[in-house]
Formats: structure tokens, C-alpha cells, sequence
């Protein structure tokens, strides 16, 4: 049986950083593009950053653009979010997903239901 469990959120000030882990079992990442989600509050959920199967393409949404970075650990089967200069608008709840690599062109869909796994999530709070 598979599992994807997100791991890394908590309460952190604005400017702080946060690092999310992705870990696997029952399926090895390194043959899954990853995909990372996120949604606030009464908002709809948002794709936030991928990285393909090879690890050698990422993508990020505009609004994580240069503050985060994303990872693979493939000794760890876990793929990681890097998180900096956190602003209160990225709280929400972060979710990541796994699709197959062999479908997928590029780093990985910005579309939540195209994916073969999911986390159940992880809160990121950014108050001061």
C-alpha cells in the first residue's frame, strides 16, 4: 500500500523559512514528477512547484518564484520544499502529489487531479 506524508510545516514569522519534506512508501519517487500544491483558506487550491522525474527540470508559480527551491533525496525517497522569506499569504495547508514520469512532458501538470498520489498535507502558518 502507498503512502506520500508531508512533513516540515509549523508556525514560522514572516521572513522565516520552512523546509517541507514529501517522503514515499510503497512507490519509489524517483520515477514520479512531484508536484506541490497549497490552499488557503476559503481560496481555491494553487499549484506551487515541480520537479520532474529526473529531477533535472523545476517549475514554480510566480508568486514562489525565487524564494522557493525544490529537491529530490532519492536515498530518502523524498522529495523537499524549500521555503524562504515567508510571507502570511503562504499560509495554507501544502500537499504534495506524485504522477508517473513517463507521463508527463516536462516537470510535472499544474493540474491537481491529473496526479496518481497525494499527501494528505501539511499546515504552514506565517504570523508574527
Amino acid at each position: 500500500q502507498w503512502h506520500l506524508v508531508e512533513s516540515g510545516g509549523g508556525l514560522v514569522q514572516p521572513g522565516g523559512s520552512l523546509r517541507l519534506s514529501c517522503a514515499a512508501s510503497g512507490l519509489t519517487l524517483e520515477y514520479y514528477a512531484i508536484g506541490w500544491f497549497r490552499q488557503a483558506p476559503r481560496k481555491e487550491r494553487e499549484w506551487v512547484a515541480c520537479i520532474s522525474d529526473s529531477g533535472g527540470r523545476t517549475h514554480f508559480a510566480d508568486s514562489v518564484k525565487g524564494r522557493f527551491t525544490i529537491s529530490r533525496e532519492n536515498a530518502k525517497n523524498t522529495v523537499n520544499l524549500q521555503m524562504n522569506s515567508l510571507k502570511a499569504e503562504d499560509t495554507a495547508v501544502y500537499t504534495c502529489a506524485a504522477i508517473a514520469g513517463r507521463r508527463t512532458v516536462g516537470c510535472a501538470p499544474s493540474s491537481y487531479d491529473a496526479y496518481d498520489y497525494w499527501g494528505q498535507g501539511t499546515q504552514v502558518t506565517v504570523s508574527s
